[in-house]
């Protein structure tokens, strides 16, 4: 296809309310550096961090602080927002061969090049560097990933975030068959993505939710669904599981730790129900527990992701599809927290 020089996107102008978000038309289209490739993008899908980078949830001041992004580090204004990508190769820089071009791709979120540099911290796409809420976006060639799938751009764009994330908490928790994990705000992307990928490893899931979506997650793998109010010792009983995947932390959260075996991992990658708990440091040390924070991806997490999507060995969960330029409808019915999966945008 011939690029054009102009683009529609989506700029996030400063820390703030939906109005931060401003369409525009008229952006211009990101050139490939050495090492990099241009995507046009088929579909985009709304996350958390999206939400969180536009009001300065990272930020331990205030919003506007220097610690405001994903990274630690002030966000630099405006941003194009958007994480999870799926779209085609339409050019490519020095360096990349041209049989990329017309390739189907995901695009890794977690960025260790770019700017043809291998970054001293990764960066965070639609964060650190402009991202997927736009026609194009441009990123480093080993980030893209070719894909081999009949699912719609739609379908795809719903995987690379929420999956790559879920991934690496079953990663970094080095999770077993056999074993027993709590999946807590199994519902969402990266809840809904764990249960079935956990599932997928052999483990047995049990799963923190609602009772209105209690029977769509047991559909997607879960054993056993516990509401979000359940005295978690008294339903499954203290020493009860091996894993932790949690995504909500709150004031349930010294629950988790007891109801964790001897030896048994803890997995963190979201505090959507407050990110400040009550840690009994005891329990820790007494019960040998291990504690993972996952952000960056390990290497070849992004890599397992795209294979077990080939094989259909785990399913796309979209909710809504809406229009780019309708992004404040979107991110407003994703902040309602009643669907199941994704949220999804198209150019």
């Amino acid at each position: 296809m011939t690029v054009p020089h102009r683009m529609t996107g989506v700029q996030l102008v400063s820390h703030g309310g939906p109005e931060a978000l401003v369409v525009n038309p008229a952006l211009r289209v990101p050139t490939p550096a050495r090492g990099d490739v241009l995507v046009r993008v088929g579909a985009a899908a709304v996350n958390n961090t999206d939400i969180n980078t536009r009001t300065g949830w990272y930020s331990k001041g205030d919003a506007d602080a220097a610690d405001a992004s994903w990274s630690g580090h002030a966000l630099q204004f405006p941003r194009i927002q958007g994480a999870d990508v799926c779209g085609a190769v339409v050019a490519v820089g020095a360096g990349v061969p041209e049989n990329r071009i017309g390739q189907r791709v995901l695009i890794e979120p977690c960025l260790r090049s770019a700017d043809g540099e291998v970054l001293a911290r990764p960066w965070y796409l639609g964060s650190e560097c402009d991202g997927g809420f736009a026609e194009f976006v441009r990123v480093a060639s080993v980030h893209a990933y070719a894909v081999d799938s009949a699912l719609s751009d739609a379908a795809l764009a719903s995987f690379p975030c929420s999956y790559s994330t879920a991934e690496n908490m079953l990663t970094r928790a080095a999770v077993e068959p056999g074993e027993t994990v709590l999946v807590t705000g199994a519902s969402g992307g990266v809840g809904s993505a764990a249960v079935q990928l956990a599932r997928a490893r052999g483990a047995a899931v049990v799963a923190v939710t609602s009772p209105a979506k209690a029977e769509a997650l047991r559909g997607l793998g879960a054993g056993l669904t516990v509401g979000r109010d359940a005295n978690l010792v008294e339903t499954l009983g203290r020493d009860s599981v091996d894993v932790v995947l949690d995504l909500v932390a709150g004031a349930q959260w010294p629950q988790f730790l007891d109801i964790l075996r001897p030896g048994g991992r803890y997995a963190v990658s979201g505090a959507i129900g407050g990110p400040l708990v009550e840690l009994d440091v005891r329990t820790l040390y007494l019960k040998d527990l291990s504690f993972f924070g996952c952000t960056v991806l390990q290497p070849g997490v992004f890599g397992t992701l795209v294979r077990l999507i080939e094989r259909g060995a785990i399913r796309p969960l979209v909710a809504e599809t809406w229009p780019l330029t309708a992004i404040h409808e979107a991110q407003a019915r994703f902040l309602k927290k009643d669907h199941i999966g994704k949220i999804v945008l198209s150019p």
